[in-house]
């Protein structure tokens, strides 16, 4: 049996690998490389999806506030009625009609009608809309009605 096909020859040790034959008879090993590029494609079209929505998943309307000296920073969540440049209002992030303004926010409060309203009205609404809100909010008994306004900025002055 000298001479067979399990001959041990000596000699440095090879590493094990699986050989692939080509159809023109060629021997090729196998890859042990990862191929990246399935997973950069999926990478890219996730980071497009997030750029996409993450706009649209931030607190919706966009309203340019009057700039005031005196701000009270409010903690807690409260009924927030917005005026955007457009003249549309909303309670929260939903539009309203101001025939149902009263009511919403009634139902919003929860009947009690001491609770904080605060209104956000974009600094080129006209006052005529804005005295139209706030009588809207009173007609339904509402008092404690308060106006959002950003701070004064004092830098660069």
């Amino acid at each position: 049996m000298a001479g067979g096909p399990f001959v041990r020859t000596a000699g440095p040790a090879r590493p094990k690998t699986m050989a692939f034959i080509t159809p023109q008879g060629r021997t090729r090993t196998s890859l042990s490389e990862i191929n990246v590029t399935p997973f950069v494609d999926v990478v890219l079209v996730l980071l497009v999806i997030f750029m996409l929505t993450a706009p649209i998943l931030e607190s919706g309307i966009e309203v340019d506030l009057p700039k005031t000296k005196t701000v009270k920073i409010v903690s807690n969540e409260k009924v927030v009625v917005t005026i955007d440049k457009k003249q549309t209002l909303y309670v929260g992030n939903d539009p309203v009609n101001i025939n149902a303004l009263g009511s919403i926010v009634l139902d919003r409060l929860k009947g009690d009608k001491n609770s904080p309203v605060y209104i956000r009205a974009d600094r080129t609404v006209p006052f005529g809309t804005f005295a139209t809100v706030i009588d809207a909010l009173r007609q339904a008994s509402i008092t404690n009605i308060n106006v959002v306004t950003e701070p004064i900025s004092t830098k660069g002055t």
